[in-house]
């Protein structure tokens, strides 16, 4: 058996318990001044952009709007709308950062039976995907390879966001602040 080497993951596999210090992760961590910590790339008025602590793929991110519910049905027109460009922006910076062959994007919604761990907070994960990136190990040996660690993976995220239109970053560790007001 050929062995699989992801030193980075062993503070997550060993933690106490999930974010004991936290209500809702989506909307306390972005608020936080440790952007780079909480794996917070970018965000906007009325999202913001996560990369995902289990990535099915690198790159792989969640377009989070900040408003708290679990209904997509009930997000305000504003955040529905910021929510989108923000999306936009996110498939461009992937674009730039990653060079993806595609990419999928979707939501689970309807609470567990949709199979998201988070389920009281809408969310859009979106993918980046590369010819042949799927293999016998994620087919039928039931594991994913992710070959690059969260850290460069947000640096290149963080460096793509950073040359958008409209973007400022406000310092090393902050997310990426993206101005969609004049789209």
């Amino acid at each position: 058996m050929d062995q699989l080497f992801a030193p980075w993951r062993i503070e997550w596999v060993e933690r106490d318990d999930r974010n004991p210090d936290v209500d809702c992760v989506f909307c306390e961590y972005p608020d936080r001044d440790d952007a780079r910590e909480h794996l917070v790339v970018a965000r906007s008025d009325h999202a913001v952009v996560m990369l995902n602590n289990y990535p099915y793929n690198p790159g792989h991110v969640m377009v989070i709007p900040r408003q708290h519910t679990g209904r997509f049905e009930g997000l305000d027109r504003s955040v529905l709308v910021d929510h989108a460009q923000l999306k936009q922006e996110t498939i461009a910076a992937l674009d730039e950062g990653m060079d993806p062959d595609g990419c999928n994007v979707g939501m689970n919604l309807g609470g567990d039976a949709a199979g998201g761990s988070i389920d009281d907070h809408v969310h859009t994960h979106i993918v980046p995907r590369w010819q042949g990136d799927s293999n016998f190990m994620a087919v039928i040996g039931d594991t994913s390879v992710i070959v690059e660690a969260l850290s460069e993976t947000y640096e290149r995220l963080h460096d793509a966001f950073a040359q958008r239109p409209g973007a400022t970053v406000p310092g090393p560790d902050a997310a990426v602040e993206i101005d969609l007001s004049d789209r």
